[in-house]
């Protein structure tokens, strides 16, 4: 195994240009610049706290609004972390995480299954923090749980401010995912009993 299992992706549409790369054995480090300031801070604290050294450079059609850019975003996030997960030999392929963000609490339970599934279940949500459409938060997860192959469930049990909320789901997502893609020292299969994902 390389010390660093990384994944890299290049994608460019008439809507977005974005380059971006993961690796999963990293310190948290990230270099993050989508155009988008809000998903620029949940990034972080994805990578923050689920250690992974994240790179994302974007320019997207921002003049129509952020949809397009923070669903591709999320595209090139699930590819690029199938990429650096290759055959999911030694996985421990399951990850959950709850967290606190003040008066909010967020669960993320995932899979790594090669299954796709989002499941995102939250409290009301103001329409906007700051200038960011809190409904593209659902759009991101969806696409990276496509093409990274995720079962994932959301859930905000609680909460009154927005940005606590998504903070803590961003959060537990990472903290989740990284226990996820932890190597099993007892393990060196594919973790299924059917012997594939």
């Amino acid at each position: 195994m390389s010390s660093k299992r990384t994944g890299a992706v290049e994608r460019t549409t008439r809507e977005t240009k974005i380059s971006l790369d993961i690796a999963l054995d990293g310190t948290g480090d990230s270099d993050l610049n989508t155009g988008v300031p809000f998903l620029d801070h949940m990034l972080t604290l994805f990578a923050h706290h689920g250690l992974f050294d994240l790179t994302v450079k974007a320019k997207g059609d921002l003049e129509v609004d952020a949809h397009h850019t923070v669903e591709d975003i999320g595209i090139c996030l699930g590819t690029a972390l199938s990429k650096a997960l290759g055959d999911r030999k030694g996985i421990t392929r399951y990850g959950h995480f709850t967290v606190p963000m003040d008066e909010a609490l967020a669960c993320v339970t995932l899979d790594l299954s090669n299954r796709p599934f989002l499941v995102y279940d939250t409290p009301p949500m103001s329409d906007r923090t700051g200038d960011f459409e809190t409904q593209l938060v659902p759009e991101f997860f969806r696409a990276l749980c496509q093409h990274g192959g995720i079962t994932l469930h959301i859930r905000v049990l609680y909460g009154a401010n927005t940005h606590h909320m998504l903070e803590a789901a961003f959060k537990a997502f990472g903290r989740a995912l990284a226990a996820a893609v932890s190597l099993d020292p007892r393990r060196s299969s594919i973790p299924s009993s059917k012997g594939a994902l």
